[in-house]
């Protein structure tokens, strides 16, 4: 594989600790740094694009696929083996486990990651909104369940209601839901600990107030672990369904400066005052009135990165990987500079008319956009088993425009450009969404999909024609006329038949 010339590379090899699509997004820029990048696999992805992709791939066990990525040690002594110097946890799985990465540094590796420390500090959603109260960033009142419900039922009522029931080691949607009176509070607060123990291990929870139709604005911070911190502007994250992003944007949609300066301002904060090492993001609840909350951190690269890369022309894992190897902060915030819009759409397999459940199936076709503005992040590969083993989400498509008009405008087309056959995905649905006049107005919030669902229903199929242009794209492919031709002629066989 050909790489761009670097006189000492800051690691001679890192081991990947995940799969599909964000191993191979690491991977790439490893690459690009001539840094040797190794993969892990379970046995039933041996012949996976990420494990294709790396240097080196090694087999990881475990009882089902999960099972093997979750596994600390293994990877730790694989890196170990194979003699890597470090290594990236990408997203998901292991990247926000304090744990892993306590055992990372002892084994004499580096965590391409914050410290330990600041995980256990940011990971757990209490003891976040405490440090972020403790240095004056906005926290939206709540109260912390405890083994009595019946105090913590009177005590979240008395905050007033709709409450929003989150888990305290939770993320992603996981554990959470709203209570809209007290009637509804024991019961979903005792559904939240459940799934929170399910989850994360972690039963605990806590009710926060409930902004009604609010945005969901994240911000991009970057940090030394010395107090030195910097944003690279916000991200709009409000397009959700089930509390999990599908959507994301940068810049925001339309957002008064001075409100933008201010949580930019906010989170460059809590990351300066957390000593935050690496990349990081900091999230944001904003009410219609202007008045913004702090969510939780994630101490880990997001899936929605590329919009942040695409406006500011920054690499950030590569910055990853140079704040990990002792380089500082790659430039000071005097020096950020954004341009232009960009629009990412997570592309998963899902029927979002059976409200999105999860689909499987075998990729039968795929036919992705490319272009210069285009970014299609992807592990796939035709003819590939996608299973109920891990999280729907198959690619991500990012598209970049002068603006948020074209940018909405490209992403469309490119969209429509994306063909994958054989299971259900989201592709039509984010169609149906970008060409809203509420999207293209800007008037997001996290209630969109749900406020929308009349609008976004799929028009009536005309089930003829739609089986005459899927016959017709079979037989555009060449696998399948060959497949046709290999088909004797029905006589072949009858001896001296004639007609």
């Amino acid at each position: 594989m050909k790489r761009s010339q670097t006189p000492e590379p800051l690691f001679r090899k890192v081991l990947v600790a995940n799969r599909g699509e964000v191993a191979v997004r690491v991977m790439r820029t490893l690459h690009a740094m001539n840094i040797r990048s190794v993969a892990i696999c379970h046995r039933l992805e041996r012949n996976a694009v990420h494990a294709r992709f790396a240097d080196e791939a090694f087999e990881i066990r475990g009882n089902t696929p999960v099972a093997a990525h979750l596994d600390a040690d293994q990877s730790i002594a694989l890196a170990r083996d194979c003699g890597a110097d470090a290594i990236h946890p990408g997203y998901g799985f292991l990247s926000e486990n304090a744990a892993f990465a306590r055992k990372v540094t002892a084994a004499g590796l580096t965590f391409i990651g914050p410290d330990a420390d600041t995980i256990d500090l940011m990971g757990d959603k209490i003891s976040a909104r405490n440090f972020a109260v403790r240095h004056k960033v906005p926290v939206a009142p709540s109260v912390q369940a405890q083994d009595d419900m019946a105090s913590f039922v009177e005590a979240a009522s008395a905050i007033g209601f709709p409450l929003l029931i989150k888990a305290a080691a939770g993320g992603g949607g996981k554990g959470m839901s709203i209570a809209r009176d007290a009637s509804e509070l024991r019961e979903r607060a005792r559904i939240a600990s459940s799934e929170a123990q399910r989850y994360f291990g972690d039963g605990r929870i806590y009710a926060e107030t409930y902004v009604e139709q609010p945005r969901h604005i994240e911000v991009q911070v970057l940090g030394d672990g010395k107090g030195g911190a910097i944003h690279l502007f916000e991200r709009e994250c409000s397009i959700q369904r089930r509390f999990q992003k599908i959507i994301e944007e940068a810049p925001s949609a339309p957002l008064p400066e001075t409100t933008r300066a201010a949580i930019c301002d906010a989170a460059v904060r809590l990351a300066a005052a957390a000593r935050y090492k690496n990349a990081g993001t900091v999230e944001f609840i904003l009410g219609s009135d202007g008045r913004f909350f702090f969510l939780e951190m994630n101490t880990r690269l997001q899936v929605e990165h590329p919009v942040t890369e695409m406006i500011c022309g920054i690499d950030l894992v590569r910055v990853q990987i140079e704040i990990a190897a002792g380089c500082g902060l790659p430039l000071s915030q005097a020096e950020v500079r954004a341009g232009g819009h960009a629009i990412e759409c997570r592309i998963s397999a899902e029927d979002p008319d059976a409200g999105f459940l999860p689909a499987t199936g075998s990729i039968r076709l795929l036919r992705a956009p490319a272009g210069e503005h285009i970014r299609f992040e992807n592990a796939l590969d035709e003819g590939q088993r996608v299973t109920a083993d891990f999280d729907p989400m198959l690619a991500k498509l990012a598209v970049w425009g002068k603006d948020r008009a074209e940018a909405t405008d490209r992403m469309v087309v490119a969209l429509k450009q994306l063909t994958i056959l054989g299971l259900r995905t989201n592709i039509d649905y984010l169609i149906r969404i970008l060409e809203s006049m509420a999207f293209r107005e800007g008037a997001l919030h996290t209630g969109f999909v749900t406020e929308h669902a009349e609008t976004l229903a799929p028009a009536s199929v005309d089930e003829p024609l739609r089986d005459r242009i899927l016959i017709a794209a079979a037989l555009g492919q060449r696998a399948f006329r060959d497949a046709i031709s290999a088909v004797g002629e029905p006589y072949a066989s009858m001896a001296g038949w004639r007609n």
